[in-house]
């Protein structure tokens, strides 16, 4: 007999069942921690769902692909941001209401405002017609977007927790209102690593215009490791000090790179257990890899002439769409190269007088968003045909967004709506999701989210679930916290799944 620690006896038989348990316990950490997975993460362990899950990062190769809690219906991520508030009622959500009640006042009271006194009930500048064979009614405003109307998933009723831009920024981006908190972005990288080894596993393309409000909060790393953190460049901005000088050849770059490759592996030799150090060389050995990378993959120079017209990357009447049609292009060479997250930003920090810069229209909405519409519609909507055109929508999620929507009155004394944080639209497109399909809605006038309440967590928990990651259990000890992206909310919003 042998004794436990409960000094119950244990027979000959129940002590070695025991053992073998133990074992095979032994041997499937062992097997786990080698695909850079924690043991707790086996499907069959009935303490998996309570236990987090934080990936064994290697420091000299934060980058290598990890395994995803279960099987994933979506490999990489685009998202289109559109900052600055982006109406809802004025692009996807129609409100008959809105036509039949223009110039009243919104029955029920006063609004909860962010500037200035709320005026009458306003329809949209702009006609909705039905799209597609859904019939879905999509604006005037993005003809071409409303086009695609049936490869959509829109969700009608999201809320957030802010009126404010650079907050409501924040609380898309990264789960929390406040600065310091990890991206979106930073979470799937630091959770799956990535599929290519020579470009960066998350990059942010900002607005031509400028970075949003919030800036590189945007894609910050937060609390996670810094390798996490995306990289920002554009089509007219490429990343900072990456060109070989002049006077050095392609020859000599690439001796020297061997070079202090076999320096820094003799000096990983010396000191085996400096993670630090080990970090520290992998990122300058990325530096080194997409100094060659980069530019091939945002020269587009070699993109044939139909391609350039068909995101309208050719206008020489509209500079700013021109632009942004050329960022989108850049987005999809990125995905198709394997990068696992591309944050895409329309409109940046308000420049130059209130609406010029992003879509916060809150004086004159329909000269403001007249010029906002094309910026964006046709260059997105061919984003969104070439990706399925070229099979990568079959592998990648395509998330359009904002920081929250606008009001269904204009504020008293002008021509704009003010900001809306109580009901808004947000919609997905590709691997995972139904289409075409409507989730939620607002109330008749599109004030607030009236069916099937959606908060940004549930968003964020949605897509973890597509990249086959369980929200609940992605996590980083922090200060002594488990923390995620979803905080301590958020469900998946399992009827949109397909």
């Amino acid at each position: 007999m042998v004794e436990n620690r409960n000094h119950r006896p244990l027979d000959r038989r129940q002590f070695l069942g025991d053992l073998g348990t133990g074992l095979g316990g032994i041997a499937l950490a062992h097997l786990l921690g080698a695909r850079g997975l924690p043991a707790a993460e086996a499907e069959t362990d009935p303490a998996a769902g309570r236990k987090p899950v934080r990936p064994v990062i290697d420091p000299r190769r934060p980058f290598a692909a990890r395994e995803p809690h279960f099987k994933p219906r979506a490999r990489n991520v685009l998202v289109i941001f559109c900052s600055g508030g982006c109406s809802h009622l004025d692009t996807f959500d129609y409100k008959p209401e809105l036509i039949k009640r223009h110039g009243k006042p919104l029955p029920g009271g006063k609004l909860v405002t962010f500037q200035g006194e709320q005026g009458n009930l306003v329809r949209s500048p702009w006609e909705f017609k039905p799209r597609g064979k859904s019939g879905k009614l999509v604006s005037e405003l993005v003809p071409h977007l409303a086009e695609l109307a049936d490869e959509m998933c829109f969700i009608h009723s999201m809320t957030s927790k802010t009126n404010t831009h650079g907050p409501g920024e924040n609380f898309m981006s990264t789960g929390y209102t406040l600065d310091g908190f990890p991206s979106m972005g930073s979470w799937l990288t630091y959770a799956l690593g990535s599929p290519n080894a020579d470009l960066p596993a998350y990059v942010a393309i900002p607005d031509s215009r400028g970075t949003p409000q919030s800036s590189v909060n945007n894609w910050g790393p937060g609390f996670l490791p810094a390798a996490f953190q995306g990289v920002d460049f554009n089509d007219s901005k490429p990343i900072r000090n990456l060109r070989r000088p002049p006077g050095i050849s392609g020859d000599a770059d690439g001796a020297t790179r061997d070079f202090l490759r076999s320096l820094n592996e003799r000096h990983q030799r010396r000191f085996p257990g400096d993670s630090e150090l080990a970090a520290r060389i992998s990122s300058y050995e990325l530096a080194a890899k997409m100094q060659l990378s980069v530019p091939e993959v945002s020269n587009l120079d070699s993109e044939p002439a139909h391609i350039l017209k068909m995101y309208g990357a050719d206008d020489s009447k509209n500079k700013l769409k021109a632009s942004f049609a050329r960022n989108c292009i850049l987005a999809r060479r990125l995905l198709e190269k394997g990068v696992r997250f591309v944050q895409l930003f329309n409109g940046a920090y308000q420049t130059g007088g209130e609406g010029v810069s992003n879509w916060d229209g809150h004086k004159q909405l329909e000269k403001q968003y007249s010029k906002h519409g094309p910026v964006l519609d046709q260059p997105a909507a061919a984003l969104l045909r070439d990706l399925k055109d070229r099979g990568l929508l079959d592998e990648t999620l395509v998330v359009w967004c904002s920081e929250f929507g606008r009001m269904p009155t204009f504020q008293k004394g002008a021509s704009g709506r003010d900001h809306n944080p109580y009901g808004f639209t947000t919609w997905l497109a590709g691997a995972g999701v139904k289409a075409p399909y409507s989730y939620g809605a607002t109330d008749d006038f599109g004030h607030k989210a009236a069916e099937k309440v959606c908060s940004v967590h549930d968003f964020h928990a949605t897509i973890l679930h597509l990249l086959g990651l369980d929200h609940k259990r992605l996590s980083f000890l922090h200060n002594g916290l488990e923390r995620r992206l979803t905080d301590v909310h958020g469900s998946v919003i399992r009827e949109i799944l397909a």
